[in-house]
């Protein structure tokens, strides 16, 4: 096992664990907290996989934006910030749901791959993905730029009473 490998596993466990966080507490901005964790440990992962490119995408678009933007919804909207009762829901269903999902792509996994290797392609360069993105995926991102400013607009619009109210 190479110190590659341990790096992976720790990341990978830091990224579950704290996954297993947002989903189980019944703090909201804990949650979001745990959120920023968990993507963090993703990004580490990337980097450990040498996709430099992909790991800090990951930590300025979702890290450092939607985790924001989740942050300030809640912020905005009023939600409460300690304990919300209305959080805690019976977990053994949901448990049992996910274990089971994950047992199944788990076999899935094992039985189509068969524990073979496989070649990797040449890696691309930041220059190939720019052109790719911006030649191909510019409307998926300008439509997703617009949608998360309307849902901004709409948590101001709701935090506040004294707006669209009929007198």
């Amino acid at each position: 096992m190479t110190g590659a490998d341990v790096l992976l596993l720790a990341l990978g466990a830091v990224a579950v664990g704290s996954g297993v966080l947002v989903v189980t507490t019944d703090q909201l901005v804990r949650a979001g907290l745990y959120l920023v964790v968990c993507l963090g440990a993703l990004a580490g992962l990337f980097l450990v996989l040498t996709a430099e490119l992909v790991a800090w995408v990951q930590v300025l678009i979702y890290v450092g934006a939607v985790v924001v933007l989740l942050l300030f919804a809640v912020m905005l909207t009023r939600a409460p910030i300690g304990r919300s009762p209305d959080l805690d829901r019976p977990g053994l269903p949901a448990a049992l749901i996910g274990g089971g999902a994950g047992l199944g792509l788990a076999a899935l996994f094992a039985d189509a791959f068969r524990w073979s290797s496989v070649d990797l392609p040449a890696p691309g360069t930041a220059e190939a993905i720019g052109t790719e993105l911006f030649r191909s995926w510019v409307l998926p991102f300008e439509v997703l730029s617009v949608l998360l400013l309307a849902a901004l607009v709409g948590a101001i619009i709701v935090s506040r009473p004294d707006i669209g109210s009929r007198r």
